[in-house]
C-alpha cells in the first residue's frame, strides 16, 4: 500500500474536516502541519462542495393512481356505465394514438367522467403476430398524453365491459364555469 503523496495528504485533510462523523463522539480533525504542507500549482483546481442533488420526485404511474373505495367498488362490480366508448379495434398505432388524444379531449370538454378504453386482448404467440400493439402501448400513452393530469385513474374494465381487453379512464372533475 503506498503511501499519499504531499498533495493528496492535504487534500485528503481537506475533504476530512467537512465528514460528519455517524456517531454522535465529537472527533477533533487533526491540524495540518505547516511545514509539510505543499502549496496548490496554479493549474490545480479549488475543492468546492456542493450539496448532493435532491432526486425528483417521480410521478404516481398512471394504473397506480387511487380512487376511492367506492369507485373501486362501483368498477368491480360493473355497475358503472360508461359516458363515451373508443372504441380501437382495427386501428394502427398512429391512428390508435390520434383517437385516443381526440376522444379524451372530447369527453373533457364534454364533461364525461368515465370512458371506456377498447384495446382489444393481447394475443399471445411467436412473432410475426403483431397483434396486442396497442394494448402494450396504451398505459405509456395515457401517462405522456397532453390530458395525464386530466385523468384521476386507469382501471381493467368489467366482463360486461369487454374485461381484459379494455380499460376504465376515470376522468377528474372540472370545475364549472359560470
Amino acid at each position: 500500500m503506498r503511501s499519499l503523496s504531499p498533495e493528496e495528504a492535504e487534500l485528503w485533510e481537506r475533504v476530512a474536516v467537512t465528514i460528519r462523523p455517524l456517531s454522535r463522539e465529537t472527533v477533533e480533525a487533526k491540524p495540518v502541519d505547516k511545514a509539510k504542507r505543499v502549496l496548490p500549482t496554479p493549474t490545480a483546481r479549488p475543492v468546492t462542495t456542493k450539496p448532493p442533488p435532491t432526486p425528483p420526485r417521480r410521478p404516481v404511474p398512471i394504473g397506480e393512481k387511487t380512487l376511492d373505495g367506492s369507485w373501486d367498488k362501483k368498477l368491480r362490480s360493473g355497475s358503472v356505465e360508461p359516458d363515451r366508448v373508443l372504441d380501437l379495434h382495427g386501428m394502427s398505432l398512429d391512428t390508435a394514438w390520434s383517437a385516443i388524444d381526440r376522444g379524451l379531449e372530447q369527453a373533457i370538454a364534454r364533461g364525461d367522467r368515465v370512458v371506456l378504453l377498447i384495446t382489444g386482448h393481447h394475443r399471445r404467440g411467436e412473432p410475426p403476430i403483431q397483434r396486442g400493439r396497442i394494448r402494450a402501448a396504451v398505459h405509456d400513452w395515457l401517462a405522456a398524453s397532453r390530458h395525464a393530469g386530466d385523468i384521476a385513474a386507469v382501471r381493467g374494465a368489467h366482463g360486461r365491459h369487454g374485461g381484459g381487453g379494455s380499460l376504465y379512464l376515470i376522468l377528474r372533475r372540472q370545475p364549472r364555469h359560470l
